[in-house]
């Protein structure tokens, strides 16, 4: 464990580099394998808006890099932040804690706050608005949201104190987890079941992406269920009902271009409070 966090606390952005493409590839490939859905489109042509999402992130994250750096650095050395108040514990039990709580403020929190809060939710929808879900909708943000998520990081980091080489592990664990959740892959069902006892799986995640309320509202971890179980906010639904979307912003193809996602935040919109049964 010593050693997988000092390769961490320094990893070139080459590796990091090859986190992301690699995942991608994986479930890229996986997907024509084993796919959940059997879409009819051209798959290159509707990554290529959720690619230009994902390289704006990637600026973004690594222009702010340095105000994460920082934090991180003052609680280590200030002994500021939850972990570091903790009494002495062997690494492993000190690296989980942490990673659990990243996951909690860092991805599920912000998540959650993004659908109750009006405004961040027209940033967010950018992400729901794909109708063909795959590992390339991971990273499909406005780079808006980008910011918004960045600052929940890095009031995590603060709060949680957490030393940079957890943060990279963390960092490196959400990425294959959001790749792995979002890709359009058929695992068996009870495989998938088993797996969401304790991760997000592909089914469980899914759930979040169908088009209307209350299961747009429901399921918002990244790596772990725990939170989701832990609050209520777990949903269950059968994947062949899945339908993807908003149900308010129905044009699939303006929802694939990049243009008109960018503007997509700043449409006037209600959104709706009571959903239609249509399950």
């Amino acid at each position: 464990m010593e050693s997988l966090i000092i390769y961490f606390e320094s990893i070139p952005s080459q590796h990091r580099a090859l986190i992301l493409a690699g995942g991608l590839t994986l479930f890229w490939i996986l997907e024509g394998a084993v796919p959940l859905f059997n879409y009819k489109y051209n798959k290159w042509k509707h990554a290529i808006p959720n690619l230009c999402f994902t390289f704006s992130t990637i600026i973004i994250n690594f222009v702010l890099a340095t105000f994460l750096i920082k934090i991180s650095d003052w609680t280590v050395a200030n002994d500021f932040g939850v972990i570091n108040w903790m009494p002495e514990m062997p690494l492993w039990i000190y690296v989980t804690i942490g990673i659990l709580l990243m996951d909690f403020i860092g991805a599920y929190l912000v998540h959650y706050v993004e659908h109750k809060v009006s405004l961040l939710w027209m940033v967010h929808l950018v992400h729901h608005t794909d109708h063909k879900v795959d590992t390339t909708t991971a990273n499909r943000h406005h780079p808006l949201e980008s910011l918004i998520r960045y600052a929940f990081t890095l009031f995590g980091v603060f709060i949680i104190g957490a030393p940079i080489g957890i943060i990279m592990l963390y960092q490196s664990m959400s990425l294959i987890a959001t790749q792995f959740s979002h890709a359009n892959i058929k695992l068996p069902k009870s495989l998938d079941k088993a797996i969401s006892y304790i991760l997000i799986s592909p089914d469980m995640h899914k759930i979040h992406h169908h088009y209307v309320l209350p299961y747009t509202d429901s399921n918002y971890g990244n790596i772990f269920s725990i939170w989701d179980r832990l609050f209520g906010t777990y949903m269950y639904m059968d994947r062949n009902n899945l339908v993807y979307g908003v149900d308010v912003f129905p044009d699939e193809k303006k929802n694939g271009e990049l243009m008109e996602l960018l503007k997509q935040p700043f449409k006037s919109y209600q959104r709706p409070t009571i959903m239609p049964d249509d399950d």
